[in-house]
């Protein structure tokens, strides 16, 4: 009986031995896990770990780790460890937070289950899903918020998950709640050092004098690397209910380029409107924005964020969006965001200022130009007339006196085209002219804004002098409306302008080398350009050069029979 008892306190002792050396093998095992996790600061991978440790730790077939969506209601990012991907492809798409997942969403406490299937939260699996029974599940909270749950499933050798495991697991949430922490805080440092450097760029391009599409590219294409967007587009108002597309970034930008869509129903028109930033966590599939042409098929989340905040002067918008599936833009990324927009708004208000400053040295130069050409040019022009009027009368030859009244007869028509010019160098810009040069030069430099690119124009001939004034009319309405149709439709990058006064016509050519005239399309627009050339007696020809683009020729009598 002594040897028996003996034997029995034996068998305790080294039970309990076990246990302990069981217990310090497990909080060795925690301390390890809570090391591995703490020392990685890549969030997606610290992520990785928490659920591989958590495995490890509770001896679980299946774990899972959801990231709460800032509704607070659904979740946002879904990871898992035990499935293979054939397995995973073969479920579908991951859960959204229902069933029993959706009960620790709205009750962020540890829960412990023996069977799944019997709490009455549960709904059942989706087909192809591994048959799982015992569950065990504890938030992750970050800084008092709970930032997602830790799902552990079926735990080995067909026991239950116990309160030790509950402790273990409440334990290593807390160490990811750190971590989670710690990367989040060094990826927001990450991306404000991005943010930074980028500005820094971006100020140095305003200060050295880039080009205005240039800074906005710019713009688009470090806001669409640093927040990890799949598409980039700048808009600008052409209406108070219209908005074009002036700059695409990204997939498909030549369906995208130059496309004109309403303030009304598009996230871009909404951000216009309100001046403030207008978010979506399904741009594709967004039932608020449905206007417009569709562009924005395998999207995800999108924010777009106003050029200018005050009332009345929003210059534009910078839309940006996700891949689907993507995690949804945040507060903390839409900040730095709206202060990127400030500075492109800034690159066009600086831009208005050096394009003020450069129209008005170009105005002092007219203005000196025209001065020039009248106190010198034109007063020799015709003391030379004068004197060769003189001359002719001295000429008993009759063939030299033709040709001297011949030459007379050219500097007239010389100092005709010098006064014209005159007229229209003096024209102020806003400033209403009956001159055709300056019409037609005002309507180009309006263009430029719709075009993004000023147009080249070359004027040559008496159009002030020679061209009636309701023929004058005619060709700045067409030349008008064909600036209108190459900035809507044309997606072109460089339009030539020529108007041209002969002696029996005018000529007006506009040329550019963007898509062309597709074979079908619209042509309302055309069909007014050729009622007005058959209104004067004139023409009009479409032409397609080999080399792209199309071509536009009007032409006008400038005398009718």
């Amino acid at each position: 009986m002594p040897r028996l008892r003996l034997d029995e306190l034996l068998d305790e002792l080294q039970s309990r031995i076990d246990d302990v050396r069981g217990t310090r093998d497990r909080v060795h095992s925690l301390l390890e896990a809570v090391l591995s996790v703490g020392r990685e600061l890549d969030l997606t991978q610290a992520l990785r770990n928490i659920i591989e440790a958590a495995v490890v730790l509770v001896d679980a077939r299946y774990g899972a780790l959801g990231v709460i969506s800032p509704d607070g209601r659904t979740l946002s990012q879904f990871m898992t460890v035990g499935l293979a991907q054939d397995e995973i492809d073969g479920i579908g798409p991951y859960p959204s937070g229902h069933g029993i997942l959706g009960e620790l969403i709205r009750n962020p406490e540890p829960l412990r289950l023996k069977d799944l299937g019997a709490h009455p939260a549960s709904y059942g699996f989706p087909p192809h899903h591994p048959p799982m029974h015992t569950f065990l599940g504890v938030p992750i909270r970050v800084r008092e918020e709970v930032f997602g749950n830790l799902y552990l499933t079926d735990k080995r050798g067909g026991q239950d998950f116990d309160a030790e495991d509950e402790a273990v697991l409440t334990t290593l949430s807390v160490a990811a709640g750190v971590a989670i922490d710690n990367a989040r805080l060094y990826e927001a440092a990450q991306r404000q050092h991005l943010w930074l450097l980028a500005g820094g760029e971006i100020t140095s391009s305003l200060l050295s004098g880039t080009a205005l599409q240039d800074v906005l590219e710019l713009i688009a294409v470090r806001a669409r690397e640093i927040t990890g967007a799949v598409l980039a587009d700048v808009c600008v108002p052409v209406s108070d209910t219209e908005l074009q597309v002036e700059l695409a970034i990204g997939a498909e930008t030549e369906n995208r380029a130059g496309l004109v869509v309403p303030v009304v129903g598009t996230l871009s028109g909404q951000a216009y409107g309100a001046g403030a930033p207008a978010v979506s966590t399904d741009l594709a599939g967004d039932a608020r924005f449905t206007a417009g042409p569709r562009r924005f098929e395998g999207l995800g989340p999108a924010v777009a964020v106003p050029l200018g905040t005050e009332a009345g002067a929003v210059r534009g918008v910078l839309l940006l969006a996700r891949a689907a599936g993507e995690t949804p833009f945040t507060e903390d990324e839409i900040r730095p965001l709206e202060v990127f927009a400030g500075q492109a708004a800034l690159a066009l208000e600086l831009a208005d200022r050096r394009r003020d400053a450069e129209q008005l040295a170009l105005l002092e130069d007219r203005d000196r130009i025209a001065r020039d050409l009248h106190d010198l040019a034109i007063q020799r022009l015709f003391a030379t007339g004068m004197t060769l009027q003189s001359a002719a009368r001295l000429i008993d030859h009759s063939g030299a006196v033709e040709r001297v009244t011949r030459a007379v007869g050219d500097l007239d028509d010389t100092i005709k085209i010098i006064r014209s010019t005159i007229f229209g160098l003096r024209a102020k810009d806003g400033e209403p002219s009956p001159l055709l040069r300056a019409r037609a030069a005002r309507a180009v430099g309006e263009a430029a804004t719709h075009l993004g690119f000023p147009p080249r124009l070359s004027m040559e001939g008496l159009l002030d002098t020679d061209v009636p004034p309701q023929v004058a009319d005619h060709v700045v309405s067409v030349l008008v409306e064909a600036l209108s149709n190459v900035a809507r439709h044309a997606r072109a990058t460089r339009v030539e302008v020529g108007l041209q006064a002969t002696a029996d016509r005018v000529l007006l050519t506009v040329a550019d080398n963007g898509v062309g005239i597709p074979e079908g399309g619209r042509r309302s627009g055309l069909c007014n350009l050729a009622e007005r050339a058959e209104d004067v007696g004139g023409g009009l020809d479409i032409q397609s050069p080999p080399e792209g683009g199309s071509r536009l020729v009007w032409t006008a009598p400038l005398s009718r029979s």
